[in-house]
């Protein structure tokens, strides 16, 4: 990925929802004047939620994603169904699709309030107003036509009014400024991708550049070396949190020190939370169930950090005998009352809005959820520390 690339978690989600047939995918190739969803009169066409990363003006970067009808019937059709529904989670903003020839019924506003109670941002649109001469649209309903191109300009207003307004998140933007020394500690090991750094790693990088600091880049074996060599103590140092205990020991107290994991918990607003359920690790009984999530897919090394380094870890510090289950990518369950810590990654590939719906469902089945880089510190015995950068 281009260090100029918006990463997908740091775009707009659109999500279209709707019946079969109510026009959604050609509805999206209207908005965007791209053949992006295949349209058939055929109802189910779209099977599978279908994203597009993209630049929409006015809006800027967006994620668009086309979802099955959900009306959709039989048991794949509930499965795809559910799937579609699943989208609301990482959707910033739904546009929910209903054709000018039908009546909105009872099973569009089942839908239509779920998206309300989420407190997610809806755009109710009448669809093939060509096939319907005369409608006249409900209160706040966009009526528009794919076909013929009408009220498209509307809906692209409205979206750009539905962002809810936000202060601009940072990774480190606010701790370093001009001319001030960061220095990034990267293993470079058999879990590491060939060739290429991580997105927290690239995103803390550019965010440094853009401050006009100092960025400096070193592994672990090295980062004395790295210290003696400036003039002046660094502004900072981040690490990656599997090697926060060997790091820690390299460094005085006096110099500043987090991890990655840390920043993108910062970032996507859930640092608190996470950092108090850490200590949850100390009520951990024999037989207790603990999810570790990972927001991405990946191959699996033989030193993965989710699925090798942190259960031995876990299990290590807690001297317990404990059950350890794993999620990756969309896969987050509904029901999480059995577990008794829900450790999470950072959440780089996530939205900001499927975190904090990942952390809002924990917090409602009253199970702890904290991050890999707080939960690693506290075992460490330094989370205090790796926390004091971010205090004013």
């Amino acid at each position: 990925m281009s260090l100029n690339s918006t990463p997908n978690a740091n775009r707009i989600h659109i999500g279209i929802f709707g019946k079969r047939n109510a026009g959604k995918s050609s509805l999206i190739n209207a908005l965007t004047n791209q053949p992006i969803a295949i349209v058939s009169d055929v109802a189910g066409t779209t099977t599978d939620p279908v994203s597009k990363a993209m630049e929409l003006l006015p809006l800027g970067p967006v994620v668009i994603t086309d979802t099955a009808g959900i009306d959709d019937i039989g048991e794949l059709g509930k499965m795809r169904v559910e799937r579609s529904l699943s989208q609301l989670a990482k959707t910033d903003i739904a546009v929910y699709a209903v054709s000018c020839e039908n009546d909105i019924d009872s099973s569009d506003m089942q839908v239509i309030e779920r998206i309300r109670k989420m407190n997610i941002p809806l755009i109710v649109v009448r669809t093939k107003s060509d096939k319907a001469e005369g409608f006249k649209a409900g209160n706040g309903e966009i009526v528009l036509s794919s076909a013929t191109g009408e009220g498209i300009e509307e809906l692209k207003k409205a979206l750009v009014l539905a962002l809810p307004d936000k202060e601009k998140s940072c990774l480190i933007s606010d701790i370093v400024g001009e001319g001030d020394a960061v220095v990034l500690v990267i293993p470079i090991d058999e879990s590491a991708p060939k060739g290429r750094l991580i997105l927290p790693q690239q995103q803390v990088l550019r965010e440094a550049l853009d401050s006009k600091a100092i960025a400096i880049a070193t592994q672990p074996d090295t980062l004395i070396k790295t210290i003696e060599t400036l003039n002046a103590p660094p502004k900072l140092v981040i690490t990656d949190s599997q090697v926060f205990g060997k790091v820690s020991k390299m460094l005085p107290d006096s110099i500043p020190l987090t991890s990655f994991s840390i920043l993108m918990a910062r970032y996507k607003g859930i640092l608190t939370t996470a950092s108090k359920a850490a200590m949850s690790i100390e009520s951990l009984e024999d037989g207790d169930k603990v999810l570790i999530s990972e927001g991405c897919t990946h191959h699996r090394q033989c030193g993965d950090i989710g699925t090798v380094k942190l259960p031995a870890w876990i299990k290590k510090h807690t001297g317990k005998e404990l059950k350890f289950e794993f999620t990756s990518g969309t896969d987050f369950p509904d029901n999480l009352s059995d577990y008794k810590l829900i450790v999470h990654c950072g959440g780089c590939m996530l939205t900001e809005r499927e975190v904090t719906y990942r952390y809002k469902s924990a917090k409602a089945q009253n199970v702890p959820i904290t991050n890999y880089g707080i939960l690693i510190a506290y075992m460490n015995g330094i989370l205090e520390r790796t926390l004091k950068p971010f205090e004013k």
